[in-house]
């Protein structure tokens, strides 16, 4: 029985037109790094602060200036007076470097490149009309980017996985040789450089499902939220802002008794986008419903779905921002109707905060377009994660009863929803991937709430692993056989390392070259696969997740083994997390009641 709701009326215009908001607000970063927010601009221009080198190219008189907004397009400029002998029409030798974040990854990078001047008209607060000059660039950047770096880029990074795949080949038929000497070791590194190279070559053969122009199902977008007032209203403004017919798409947010200014966030929203144009109706076509009390993520996903009139049903994350096409080539793979859940790819939204967030990125990209999209290869991906997923509504009914009340070793499963759920539908539907469906999501810039996070993901990859373990032989033979090697690897890393780094060195004196050169190549394949990709200065962030991982996170498993019946989310205030530290305040006072007390 559905909880009393709160809602907005909901009556759909009818019509299948297909059209983004105009003005709608979207999240950028600054020149510092900061995400701000500002407006959607059709000619997708950004506004920037860099310095700009102009040579006239008659004379070759030299010019600078500061940049104020770049597109792929177009450069516009503050006018100065040195720059008076120009005209409309000239064509002007320009020298400038983007910073990182002005465009996207891939760009940033230093521009020599020609452009016509132009004059553009700005009207200021005041009513002054001011002139600023405008440089139509003679070829857009993605052909001058194509013609001067990402080809080359591209075409050494191939060849360099080639090379370090045969590099690996190689050792590992050193291992064969080896193998009497330490069966267990030996067998260890021959099964993780398969699952690595094979997850890599079945990435490389996976294909996105194309968009189908005649199939546009109906769509329900659920957002669960709980404290979320600093991002909730751009998560709305993305999941509103879709290239989806109107009448085919509703948003239902769901609100998990904040504490905070959540909810009154999310009615500011509607009333800025209403205020907008009210030819798109987002009042009809938006509900929001606040739980009588806090129940957990699970239970208000459950509730979205109840309230859900479509068959199709997305959950989106309350700090994840979709592009606009995201719901449009989610649902592609549901035109097989043996298909029961289908993933996105999620993006770092907050990539240029600091060194935290840039390791994420490299670490989130080859997860999704190399992991998933290998098990997208057998319709069979593990896990469709939360920040952006499709499922079948008739599936989550049919198991929210089992998802509600899942417990493990007598504990309540309260994290790790997506893979919990995902393991429901794995067992008499296929999964799938859809790569260009995009969504971007904001990631610990803590590195305390970074490994928060991360030995909670442990904890439920753990738990709901060992569940799957229980029915995935059914599956695809090789797609069996993957997930099960993928499961000792993890697992018996540990060991491995403390052999390899300690005990070898110690006992027997010989230093971990072989051991220290397999690292390399693993953290190498991954950088390059980013930079092959994404052509981005960040793959050098795949050297340090891999020193990373190995160095901190690869011990969160130990600990991971003992407590991964845990319920505790560590990063946020759950009924079980309350319940936690009530019972560690408790045995503090009895230890020390005068401490406590002052």
């Amino acid at each position: 029985m559905l909880k009393e709701k709160l809602t907005i009326k909901t009556v759909v215009r009818h019509t299948s037109e297909s059209t983004l908001l105009p003005n709608v607000p979207i999240v950028r970063r600054d020149e510092e790094g900061n995400m701000v927010e500002t407006n959607r601009l059709l000619k997708d221009s950004c506004s920037c602060d860099f310095n700009v080198i102009m040579k006239e190219k008659m004379f070759g008189t030299k010019m600078k200036t500061k940049a104020i907004e770049i597109s792929k397009t177009e450069l516009i400029v503050d006018f100065d007076s040195s720059m008076n002998a120009l005209k409309a029409g000239d064509v002007v030798n320009l020298r400038f470097k983007i910073p990182e974040g002005t465009l996207g990854e891939g760009y940033e990078s230093t521009v020599r490149i020609q452009g016509t001047v132009s004059w553009q008209e700005v009207k200021m607060p005041n009513g002054e009309v001011s002139w600023k000059m405008v440089f139509r660039f003679v070829e857009s950047l993605d052909t001058y980017f194509q013609r001067t770096k990402w080809r080359f880029i591209t075409t050494i990074t191939l060849a360099s996985l080639l090379l370090v795949s045969f590099f690996i080949v190689l050792m590992r038929v050193e291992s064969l040789v080896y193998f009497k000497f330490n069966k267990f070791i030996y067998f260890y590194s021959l099964i993780a450089a398969t699952f690595l190279l094979t997850r890599y070559i079945f990435g490389a053969l996976y294909k996105n499902v194309p968009i189908n122009p005649n199939y546009r199902p109906g769509v329900s977008i659920i957002i669960p939220v709980f404290n979320e007032e600093e991002w909730i209203h751009k998560t709305i403004y993305s999941c509103l802002n879709q290239n989806y017919p109107i009448d085919k798409l509703e948003v239902i947010v769901v609100d998990d008794q904040s504490t905070d200014l959540t909810v009154e966030n999310v009615w500011k929203a509607v009333e800025k986008l209403e205020q907008e144009d009210e030819v798109y109706k987002i009042k009809e076509r938006l509900q929001v419903y606040v739980m009588p009390k806090n129940g957990g993520k699970r239970e208000a996903l459950v509730d979205g779905v109840a309230m859900a009139k479509h068959d199709l049903v997305v959950f989106v994350d309350s700090d994840s921002f979709l592009e606009p096409n995201a719901i449009l080539n989610l649902v592609q793979p549901f035109q097989d109707p043996k298909m029961g859940g289908v993933a996105g790819r999620t993006d770092v939204e907050n990539k240029y905060a600091n060194s935290i967030t840039k390791l994420q990125v490299v670490r989130y990209y080859i997860a999704f377009r190399v992991m998933k999209a290998a098990e997208s290869y057998f319709d069979c991906v593990t896990c469709l994660s939360g920040p952006l997923s499709c499922y079948r509504k008739s599936l989550i009914l049919e198991h929210q009863e089992d998802w509600l009340n899942q417990t493990f070793l007598g504990q309540p499963a309260t994290f790790g929803d997506d893979r919990s759920m995902t393991n429901f539908i794995l067992q008499t539907h296929r999964t799938a991937y859809q790569d260009k469906a995009i969504c971007s999501t904001v990631v610990p810039d803590k590195f305390g709430v970074f490994l928060k996070q991360q030995m909670r993901w442990k904890r439920s990859w753990l738990r709901e692993s060992l569940r799957a373990g229980t029915f995935i032989w059914k599956k695809e033979v090789f797609m069996a056989l993957f997930f099960y090697v993928g499961l000792i690897v993890p697992i018996a890393a540990p060991v491995v390392v403390l052999y390899n780094l300690v005990y070898v060195p110690l006992y027997h004196g010989i230093f971990p070259a072989t051991f220290l050169m397999g690292l390399f190549l693993m953290a190498f394949m991954m950088s390059a696969a980013y930079l092959f990709f994404k052509r981005s200065s960040l793959w050098i962030f795949g050297f340090v997740f891999v020193l990373m991982y190995e160095a901190v996170l690869l011990w969160q498993m130990p600990v991971a083994w003992v407590t991964f019946w845990k319920s505790t989310w560590g990063t946020r205030d759950t009924p079980q997390d309350i319940e936690a530290r009530e019972k560690k305040l408790g045995k503090k006072l009895k230890k020390d009641p005068l401490t406590i007390k002052s």
